[in-house]
């Protein structure tokens, strides 16, 4: 048994939690699957897709953002927002390298 990480989490996984964090909710995964390659959406037009409060949705983004997940770019009065792809792939290379070597 490795009690290393028992009372804290090594600092090359934190951002790894926050990703899972945020993944780990089935709303946030529909608004990344949302986004195709490359693509921005606004703020507007993922909350019009669900039958959920402007803010309720304003409140999983901003989850995703705080992960890194999604970036925002603002452009007037609105705000797009883009899948950041290299973050998922460091946190789930993060995991994959740790089921690979460690477990």
């Amino acid at each position: 048994m490795k009690k290393l990480y028992v009372d804290e989490l090594p600092k090359h996984w934190l951002n790894t939690a926050e990703v899972l964090h945020a993944l780990g909710d089935a709303t946030r995964q529909r608004i990344l699957l949302l986004f195709e390659p490359g693509e921005e959406l606004s703020i507007k037009t993922i909350a019009d897709l669900f039958p959920f409060s402007r803010t309720n949705i304003a409140h999983h983004i901003a989850v995703l953002e705080k992960a890194g997940i999604l970036t925002r770019r603002k452009s007037g009065r609105d705000v797009f927002l883009r899948l950041n792809k290299e973050i998922l792939i460091d946190a789930l290379t993060t995991v994959l390298d740790y089921v690979r070597t460690e477990a």
